[in-house]
């Protein structure tokens, strides 16, 4: 979505063939951004996304709480011999697994190797590091999942994850998303139907809580 800047989020579907209608289908453009960032919190998760992507276009990145280092760096270099709790699918898992003592994927939608979404209850308290997408927001169960994991370094990591440093205040450790650079290029790719790592015009961005003591070192 284009409005301050240009703010992006997953696009989820309802798990049933007849989708809830988006309410003002049609005449999003001529709502402003915050009335569009409202849809965040309907349980109709395609307005809910559409709701992540006004609020990831109001954000103003402040770079210099910026780290060079990407999401799978952190979740390496923490997570080295240690328990790793993974919430949704990402195709750098496999290289997690050889570093990890313990690894485990938690996914709504399971996969062979993988838990389901009430797995989280057990596995997320025992985890020394959880990696956490953006997406929580969307499902509405970001809250949870973070209350489950108040011991472990957590890493949020998605385009839908905003960048926002006061989520560094309930218990988020890194925060490892996109900022749009090109707004022209990256808007004529998803109207092409891109997948997020077909998109043009964007940077990964990684942010991290400034703490004294690095409770996983």
């Amino acid at each position: 979505m284009l409005s301050k800047y240009c703010g992006l989020a997953s696009t989820f579907h309802e798990p049933h063939p007849s989708h809830r209608p988006v309410k003002n289908a049609g005449s999003l453009t001529g709502l402003s951004a915050l009335e569009l960032a409202q849809y965040a919190r309907s349980d109709n998760v395609l307005e809910a996304s559409i709701g992540m992507a006004a609020i990831n276009s109001l954000i103003d990145i402040d770079e210099a709480r910026c780290v060079k280092e990407n999401a799978l760096d952190v979740l390496a270099r923490k997570g080295r011999g240690k328990n790793i709790a993974i919430v949704g699918s990402f195709p750098w898992v496999p290289k997690l697994r050889t570093i990890a003592s313990t690894l485990w994927v938690i996914e709504q939608n399971p996969r062979e190797g993988e838990l389901p979404a009430e797995a989280a209850e057990e596995v997320l308290p025992q985890a020394d590091v959880v990696g956490l997408t953006g997406t929580s927001f969307i499902n509405h169960t970001v809250d949870r999942l973070l209350a489950l994991s108040k011991n472990s370094f957590v890493v949020m990591v998605g385009p839908t994850t905003p960048l926002l440093p006061v989520l560094f205040d309930y218990g988020v450790d890194i925060l490892a998303g996109t900022k749009v650079i090109e707004p022209d290029k990256t808007i004529r790719s998803i109207s092409q139907g891109a997948i997020f790592s077909q998109v043009k015009g964007v940077r990964l961005v990684t942010m991290a809580k400034e703490r004294k003591n690095d409770r996983t070192s």
